[in-house]
């Protein structure tokens, strides 16, 4: 599928909750999942004007960013796979947004850096909504008491994230993504992959992320470290 026509199925959706009779409603912020990725297909996206980037390991995103933003302005680079505490700072120097904000030890490591570099990129607390064991994520009864701890390192916390079970219905977990936001004044919603983002646009999702649909199936890569 094109990258047109995922904009297209984007403004049908956001129309769909906001007719264009109602008012203006800002559509969400469009993250081309470039993990895994070929470099052919990133530059093929990049040509076509798009800016905003997400990738799931530092590592990776190291090799492939740098020689990118030298050949195109503007790139706006997201982080969305668990990050070590022993590479925040990395990421902090390589990415803009980072998606998975999800233990103390790393607000402490990521404060404590925000300090010594004098910036921060701007971050999603991640929430696992369906307190699924193997997954990453403050749980639902942490949440409001992780925020808040997070606020008091003076952490930019601009909204949550989610990653919704894959066998259960994924519009309750977004409903009770963004009831958690709205209840701690957070407006940003980063929620919704290939699969389901218009679903999420529906519960108010302001950052989806969509990798397949646009580039086509991931090519296989040879077995990395975590972020």
């Amino acid at each position: 599928m094109s990258l047109d026509q995922i904009k297209q199925r984007i403004t049908r959706a956001v129309e769909a909750v906001a007719p264009p009779a109602a008012g203006i409603k800002t559509p969400p912020e469009l993250i081309a999942v470039s993990k895994v990725q070929p470099d052919e297909r990133v530059r093929a996206v990049l040509a076509q004007g798009h800016r905003c980037f997400g990738e799931n390991r530092v590592q990776e995103a190291a090799q492939k960013w740098p020689h990118f933003r030298a050949e195109f302005s503007g790139i706006d680079l997201h982080l969305l796979g668990p990050l070590q505490s022993n590479k925040a700072r990395q990421a902090m120097q390589l990415f803009d947004v980072i998606h998975s904000l999800d233990r103390p030890k790393l607000a402490a490591a990521l404060a404590r850096l925000a300090q010594e570099l004098g910036q921060c990129p701007k971050l999603f607390i991640q929430v696992n909504t369906g307190s699924e064991p193997q997954k990453a994520g403050i749980l639902n009864a942490d949440c409001d008491a992780f925020i808040a701890d997070c606020r008091a390192l003076d952490l930019p916390i601009i909204g949550l994230m989610c990653i919704p079970p894959a066998e259960e219905e994924a519009g309750a977990h977004f409903q009770l993504l963004a009831d958690m936001a709205a209840r701690n004044g957070l407006l940003g919603l980063s929620m919704g992959m290939s699969a389901d983002f218009e679903l999420a646009i529906a519960h108010g999702a302001t950052h989806i992320r969509v990798g397949s649909a646009i580039f086509g199936n991931r090519v296989p890569a040879a077995k990395q470290s975590p972020a």
